[in-house]
């Protein structure tokens, strides 16, 4: 067991590292009975589900904040130290932590280490275009379907303390009924964009599941990954998409890089037809920590606000719960 960790971290960090980190990376796994359990999250998403669910018995460190890109993010050294250090590690899967994979896989061998979305059944999921085996991972995007990423970490608290196991199905209740109003007002507002303007072109393809949750046609310049770049011709092809279907307003990304989604409006510009920013959307990291769009309720009532505003639908500027700061900026 010993000399497992310490190939992993040699692997992860080289050897001149090694010997500084072992007294500290190798600690205690087990959280003591009267102690919150530490948990470490990739994402802001599951993070904020690990809160909810596990209340004050858990003490909960995310490790992509704000504006930060899961697909390209790298583990730091500091992270490295507080998952071998974790009592329970949440991590999405299906290929989101694509420059993580191989260190997290590792990890999983004998760890107490979830990839939470592959909890999913394989029929809900959306299959990859191009790789065989592959999913697309945004399914936070569809709260209806982020309910199974909730039921996992929830399960996986109660694995950890089984004693608490009433607490945390308490909790992931009361979490799940609140996504259940999300799914109900998400729903309403976006039925209320006329179905000619029912086009959602963003940066990249994060928005797929919220496509097929809504019945929106959903169009990314980049692929699934932002890895992937956006060529002159898909340009090209957006623009005749933007221009032929008189298509109002496009959307920038929190993680993303606007260049590409300001190079179609400039294109749609040049063949006479004006494209508005509709404005800007969490895909792949949540809001600020501390705010109502830096939780997962928070961002879905956002995206969704914004988009049926931006697209000629009926949605309160403020949100399901009166507490947007942000919607229509």
């Amino acid at each position: 067991m010993l000399n497992r960790h310490i190939f992993r971290l040699r692997h992860a960090l080289g050897v001149t590292l090694l010997c500084s980190l072992l007294s500290v990376a190798l600690g205690p796994r087990a959280a003591l009975a009267n102690e919150p359990i530490n948990v470490v999250a990739t994402t802001g998403m599951i993070a904020d589900a690990a809160r909810q669910v596990g209340g004050d018995l858990v003490d909960v460190t995310g490790l992509m904040g704000a504006g930060v890109d899961p697909h390209a993010y790298r583990q730091t050294r500091s992270d490295i130290v507080a998952l071998a250090r974790a009592d329970l590690v949440l991590w999405h899967g299906l290929y989101l932590e694509a420059q993580m994979e191989e260190f997290m896989r590792d990890l999983e061998r004998d760890g107490n280490v979830v990839a939470v979305a592959e909890a999913m059944p394989k029929d809900l999921l959306i299959a990859h275009d191009t790789y065989t085996e592959k999913y697309d991972p945004h399914v936070w995007m569809a709260p209806a379907l982020w309910t199974h990423v909730v039921a996992a970490v929830r399960d996986a608290l109660i694995a950890t303390r089984p004693e608490d196991e009433a607490t945390f199905r308490a909790n992931a209740d009361a979490h799940l009924a609140e996504i259940d109003a999300l799914v109900a007002y998400t729903t309403e507002i976006l039925a209320t964009v006329p179905e000619d303007r029912r086009v959602l072109v963003t940066a990249h393809d994060a928005f797929n599941y919220f496509g097929r949750a809504y019945d929106f046609d959903v169009v990314g310049i980049q692929g699934i990954s932002t890895e992937s770049e956006a060529g002159l011709r898909r340009v090209r092809d957006l623009v005749d998409l933007l221009v032929g279907k008189k298509v109002a307003a496009v959307f920038v990304e929190s993680s993303v890089s606007d260049r590409n989604v300001r190079a179609l409006i400039e294109g749609a510009a040049s063949r006479g037809h004006d494209v508005a920013i509709g404005g800007t959307l969490f895909s792949d990291a949540m809001g600020e920590p501390g705010t109502y769009e830096g939780t997962y309720v928070g961002m879905i009532d956002h995206n969704a606000t914004v988009i049926a505003r931006a697209l000629g639908g009926d949605a309160p500027a403020t949100g399901m719960n009166g507490l947007l700061a942000t919607a229509g900026q």
